[in-house]
């Protein structure tokens, strides 16, 4: 027999209040706008509403999320600690509406794949080819990350397989497949002293001032050139922390130091920097495939099985 207290906990749990999805939007795209007249604008409605749309949202969380003037609008503290977590879900939402539509359509399956940009520009390209030919009726969505969202984001489900900056083990659960590596060569601004050397020895680089990527976004990555400075006597002075590839490029090309970057993304690189070979070769992946083992979607399997041995590390 089931209680009524059984009953009543099964209804709360299916309840949705669709009121608080809908003014999680509305303050969404007030945050962006930081603007009740031009956020109104892009959601289609007036501003009366709409300011009193937040106002209500407020109330009935009993906070305030926005300080309001006459030239703009500003989140609170509690404002800005919520707003990350809207983001995220709004990125599911716009996932699962993408999902509908498509099964609506036909399309028999979807892939979320998360992508360093530099993965993007060239390792990623033809494997979505070859998988777009093989299986024409599945829809693959592209989401850019860094190197240290893949694993969590991977876990988290929202992505089925990742193509970044990894190497070593994952942790429980997480297969990984090497896919392209590529030799460090030293990127300078074009009239810096060692700009016309032929080879550049890793000590020579000891008093100059670095553009690195963030360690969290790409610890491997940074752990072989630290390394590799350490087995010469010092520690990189790192004056900048960059994103990726071509904000180091950038940073170089804006006089704001020296890096070190993949020699096959040499040709990101604008007139005013050159790219010079290290001496002793430091070779990094640059790309690595990663999906979970303990989610089950098929698409990545099939995913996977495409890619060819001459592709792989």
């Amino acid at each position: 027999m089931i209680s009524s207290a059984s009953v009543n906990s099964e209804g709360a749990k299916a309840m949705i209040n669709f009121r608080i999805i809908r003014h999680m939007w509305l303050f969404l795209a007030v945050a962006e706008e930081k603007h009740f007249g031009r956020a109104a604008k892009k959601l289609g409605m007036t501003q009366p509403p709409l300011t009193q749309q937040i106002q209500v949202l407020e109330q009935s969380l009993k906070v305030q999320l926005f300080d309001r003037s006459k030239r703009n609008v500003q989140l609170t503290p509690v404002g800005l600690a919520i707003l990350p977590a809207v983001k995220r879900f709004a990125e599911q939402v716009e996932r699962l509406e993408l999902a509908v539509n498509e099964a609506v359509a036909g399309h028999t399956g979807m892939l979320t794949i998360g992508a360093i940009s530099t993965a993007m520009l060239d390792v990623l390209p033809p494997l979505l080819d070859g998988m777009k030919a093989q299986y024409p009726e599945i829809v693959i969505s592209i989401k850019e990350i860094d190197s240290a969202e893949a694993i969590p984001a991977l876990q988290n489900g929202e992505i089925d397989l990742a193509f970044a900056r990894l190497t070593g083990e994952m942790g429980e659960g997480i297969a990984l497949l090497p896919l392209a590596s590529a030799e460090l060569v030293v990127a300078l601004p074009r009239h810096h002293r060692l700009a016309g050397a032929s080879r550049i020895a890793i000590r020579e680089l000891m008093h100059e001032a670095w553009v690195m990527f963030s360690r969290h976004l790409s610890p491997v990555y940074f752990d072989s050139i630290t390394a590799a400075c350490r087995s010469e006597g010092f520690s990189p002075r790192i004056i900048h922390s960059a994103r990726s590839v071509a904000s180091q490029i950038a940073f170089v090309g804006c006089g704001q130091g020296i890096a070190l970057v993949p020699d096959s993304l040499e040709r990101l690189s604008p007139a005013n920097v050159v790219t010079v070979p290290l001496d002793n070769p430091i070779e990094v992946v640059t790309t690595a495939a990663a999906w979970s083992l303990q989610r089950n979607n098929p698409l990545v399997d099939k995913f996977i099985a495409l890619i060819p041995p001459s592709a792989q590390v």
